[in-house]
């Protein structure tokens, strides 16, 4: 049975697809982490768990969104240099209009696109802030074979199950 969340619409969208496809592309011989849909799925139902543990009140269509877009600027990175989180906040705006996201909601998950690189101490409660924990928890170094080569500190690795 499909839900009707507005996350199937991006899932669904065009735009969304080939970007994806073309990010899979460049990273097709990539040792270290990918940015395909198992990366953005596992940050999203991260996200999604810290919310209810911490009773946030994200929606879950806003969870997913952010989620489902915060590395759609990895294109644009591999094409002409801008950073993924500068070029995901434009792009994710085209998408989230398309698939029937408001303004408000629009500025809220693009915001959070544009800082989910920023480091994030547990206290914050922002979007942003659970998007980047939600990134680095779905890491799993633990059992990466290129971890050693990694450009992560080593005290930021993922070494445990951590959540």
């Amino acid at each position: 049975m499909k839900s009707g969340g507005r996350y199937n619409r991006i899932i669904e969208n065009g735009d969304y697809i080939s970007l994806l496809d073309s990010i899979n592309e460049y990273e097709k011989d990539r040792r270290f982490c990918r940015h395909g849909i198992a990366h953005l799925l596992d940050t999203a139902r991260i996200m999604y768990i810290i919310t209810l543990e911490e009773t946030l009140e994200y929606s879950k269509d806003i969870i997913y969104a952010a989620a489902l877009l915060h590395d759609i600027g990895r294109y644009e990175q591999y094409t002409n240099g801008t950073p993924h989180n500068i070029a995901g906040e434009r792009t994710a705006k085209h998408i989230l209009i398309q698939c029937g996201y408001g303004t408000d909601e629009m500025e809220l998950i693009s915001k959070a696109i544009s800082e989910h690189r920023t480091p994030a101490d547990d206290t914050d409660r922002s979007l942003g802030a659970l998007l980047y924990r939600a990134d680095k928890l779905s890491r799993m170094c633990f059992c990466c074979s290129a971890k050693n080569e990694c450009y992560w500190a080593d005290d930021l690795k993922n070494e445990n199950i951590i959540i």
